[in-house]
């Protein structure tokens, strides 16, 4: 086990396109949504413990979810959870933690993951991690991990990339969800792959780009570095944070950095952040419905992805290629082809000001 290898966890997205049964005050990567006795961050914590000190892993989230990821991940010291004070998107929630570890062990090598993705193949997993980290020990390089596309999907963004060497490509360009024609054609095309937001790189080179591309982020960070480990981290942070720009590592690094890589991986990877993307995963019965819930009876309909509580009959006549989600005190019914509405959805409730539903 190599002790300069890192990981970090980005655990702080309330996961609005999987509501209803995400909320904002247990978003789905605190839930059991696979049925599998585990939580998504239980399972991605435990995804790096064959690779990495458990010491060397860190969590960062916004501060509401501190006692989640107490309760679920007791193993953690106070230190591996970074509280981030307000939700800036991804690229201060980098800097922190990179800037943190960086300070720690300038020759630290770090994977950086969200807290929410399935991976049915671990070891094909942890083997491409394995061999991003070698190419980053001896290369400034800032690695992105891409998944060979099995459809046109338009839900995820694109790398396109041209050969470096056989395992490791050059990222040529990024395209962010593009329209069904796009993606057909870049699916057809062969040299796209699906951006998967799982990253590695060195600390140094991180840090690096961050001071070319962001340099503001990294003065924010660099005046605050004394209070790390210390009582007032927290409030110095807060500091930082009120200094930094909303944006997300994609926009703010990866997308303008000259050396940024890509590995072409297939290891059973989905971002499950809609329904549809549970849908996929789950068993389906013989008219292709997938169902979660124990009493569910089903009639002339197929094509559905059902997820209803335990303690109530529900039964579906009629329905084709449909979401039904029943929680104790929201029923959502939305098409499957439409669930990317769900987000415009809980803006219109908050809106309303219907936020104890969310």
């Amino acid at each position: 086990m190599n002790k300069n290898m890192y990981a970090v966890i980005m655990a702080g997205g309330i996961g609005s396109r999987f509501w209803p049964l995400s909320r904002s005050s247990k978003p789905k990567q605190f839930l059991d949504i696979l049925n599998m006795g585990k939580t998504l961050i239980q399972m991605t914590y435990e995804r790096y413990l064959p690779i990495c000190p458990k010491e060397n892993i860190y969590i960062v989230a916004n501060e509401d979810y501190y006692d989640l990821i107490k309760e679920q991940l007791p193993d953690l010291e106070d230190a591996q959870i970074l509280r981030e004070p307000s939700r800036k998107n991804t690229a201060p929630c980098v800097m922190y933690a990179c800037h943190k570890i960086h300070a720690l062990n300038p020759e630290a090598i770090m994977v950086v993951a969200p807290s929410d993705h399935v991976i049915l193949k671990e070891s094909e997993y942890l083997l491409v991690v394995d061999k991003a980290a070698t190419f980053c020990e001896t290369n400034n390089a800032l690695v992105t991990l891409g998944i060979k596309p099995t459809r046109p999907d338009t839900g995820y963004g694109y790398i396109q990339y041209k050969d470096y060497n056989e395992e490791v490509k050059r990222v040529k360009t990024f395209t962010e969800k593009p329209s069904k024609e796009i993606a057909e054609s870049f699916v057809k095309s062969g040299d796209f792959l699906w951006n998967s937001g799982m990253f590695v790189w060195s600390a140094k080179s991180i840090l690096k780009a961050f001071a070319q591309y962001l340099p503001e982020m990294i003065d924010a960070f660099k005046e605050v570095e004394k209070a790390y480990n210390t009582d007032q981290e927290y409030d110095a942070i807060d500091t930082a944070y009120s200094q930094c720009t909303n944006i997300s590592i994609d926009y703010g690094i990866m997308e303008k950095a000259e050396n940024v890589f890509v590995i072409p991986s297939e290891f059973g990877w989905s971002d499950v952040g809609t329904w549809g993307g549970i849908y996929d995963i789950y068993e389906k019965d013989y008219l292709n419905n997938a169902v979660d819930g124990k009493m569910v009876q089903i009639y002339n309909s197929s094509d559905n992805m059902i997820s209803v509580t335990d303690k109530k009959l529900v039964v579906i006549q009629g329905l084709e290629g449909f979401c039904v989600i029943d929680t104790p005190d929201v029923l959502l019914i939305i098409s499957r082809d439409q669930e990317q509405e769900i987000k415009q959805i809980t803006t219109d409730m908050k809106r309303m000001k219907l936020d104890k539903y969310l």
